[in-house]
Formats: structure tokens, C-alpha cells, sequence
């Protein structure tokens, strides 16, 4: 695992060109279930927000078991990250102001103070991330020499999995 302030700003720098991502939680009968989320506009430093419903399926679920997975997809530009860590469900009306941000009144049509909203803060362990060129050109070629050499490491790609613990 790679440590580090360069590796820790390269996630923060995925994170914020993702802005949606998916998140993993575990039903009570240990099936994974994802759905799409949008990240806060916050800069990343090991913890993501998002805003939920009390009563939703998916804060119960982190409530049994707040060990979750988060992943972003950014394809045009040929990067995806993965983050693991544990939320926290958080009632705090001044971090709800604070974090609130007008797209989110379709699902929280009464603002920031909708009735039994709440807030998850995920706290990263870890993360791991891919990023190769954006060019289609350049991974084509990447691919053919890859497979060529019989050597994935051929492809022009970076991955990483970063310690976020003490972020």
C-alpha cells in the first residue's frame, strides 16, 4: 500500500471529477446493494457526505453493518476509484446547511431541514484507483502491446491502493 500526500491528493482530485458515485452497503441476509449518490461539494480528506432519509433502506442497512464501499466511474477521462470505509450517520443541522447545495431539493423538496433527513459520513480506510489516458489511440495501442508482451503491466495505465486511515 502506497502512503502519502501525493497519493492521498490524487484520490481527492478523482473524487472531485467523479461528483457520482455509487454506494455499496450489505442487507441483513449479507447481499451488497449499490445506488447511485452524489457526493457533496467538499473537499475530500478522507471523508464523504452525502444526504439520506432516516427511514431509508439503506441508512438501515448501514446501521446494522456500517462497513461500505463507495466508486466512481469518470470514463471519459479513463479513471475509477474505489473507496472502503465505515459510515456514520449524522444528525446535525448546521452540517446539513453547510453541505446543502440546490440540486438536492428534488429528493429533499423542504431544504436542508427536510423532516427525518439525516447525513452519512463515510470515514475512508482505503482507496484504490485506476487511471490510464484518455486517448482512445494511446489505449488501443497500450492494449495491443499488452497483449503482445502476454504483460497486462504493458498497459499504459496507473493503479494504486492507497492508505486513507489516517487521513
Amino acid at each position: 500500500m502506497t502512503e502519502g500526500k501525493d497519493s492521498a491528493t490524487t484520490v481527492a482530485e478523482l473524487v472531485d471529477r467523479a461528483r457520482i458515485c455509487m454506494l455499496t452497503t450489505m442487507t441483513p441476509d449479507g447481499q451488497h446493494v449499490a445506488r447511485p449518490m452524489a457526493v457533496q461539494e467538499v473537499e475530500f480528506d478522507g471523508d464523504l457526505w452525502f444526504f439520506a432519509y432516516a427511514e431509508s433502506d439503506k441508512v438501515g442497512e448501514i446501521g446494522a453493518n456500517p462497513q461500505v464501499n463507495v466508486s466512481f466511474s469518470n470514463p471519459k477521462q479513463s479513471e475509477w476509484t474505489s473507496i472502503a470505509g465505515t459510515v456514520e450517520i449524522v444528525i446535525d443541522p448546521a452540517k446539513a446547511e453547510e453541505l446543502w447545495s440546490t440540486p438536492l431539493k428534488a429528493w429533499f423538496p423542504d431544504g436542508p431541514k427536510s423532516p427525518g433527513m439525516v447525513l452519512l459520513k463515510v470515514h475512508a480506510d482505503t482507496a484504490e484507483y485506476w487511471s490510464g489516458p484518455s486517448s482512445k489511440v494511446v489505449r488501443l495501442l497500450g492494449a495491443a502491446r499488452a497483449a503482445i508482451a502476454r504483460d497486462p503491466d504493458e498497459f499504459p495505465a496507473e493503479n494504486e491502493t492507497v492508505d486513507l486511515s489516517g487521513s
